[in-house]
């Protein structure tokens, strides 16, 4: 379990934007028995982009309690801050979170 002080909606937006000048959608995706956050191609500032800025913002928030609950806020702060990568039109990234067994067959179910 990590000790770093919780991820928020406002943090998790910044680091995205701070990154690659855009908020861009998240996932949890589960595959093969492991979970991957993963930042997608889609974002808020294009006008396709399917979420209203509220339902954007409610979603960061939703991400950010299950994130925390995972215990993971450092291992993503630590890969948003240094992956070069970039998110490209179907394409998304994906980060492999590091969880203790118990926790992800808690959230696998």
């Amino acid at each position: 379990m990590d000790s770093s002080p919780p991820l928020t909606a406002e943090e998790l937006l910044a680091l995205l934007r701070r990154r690659w000048q855009a908020s861009y959608d998240i996932q949890l995706v589960q595959r093969r028995g492991r979970l991957y956050l993963q930042v997608m191609w889609a974002y808020l500032e294009q006008q396709s982009f399917p979420l209203s800025p509220d339902e954007y913002t409610a979603k960061l928030d939703q991400m950010v309690g299950l994130l925390n609950g995972l215990g993971v806020a450092a291992q993503v702060r630590r890969w948003l801050e240094t992956t070069n990568d970039k998110p490209r039109l179907g394409r998304a990234l994906g980060l492999p979170l590091e969880l203790p067994p118990e926790r992800l067959s808690e959230f696998l179910l």
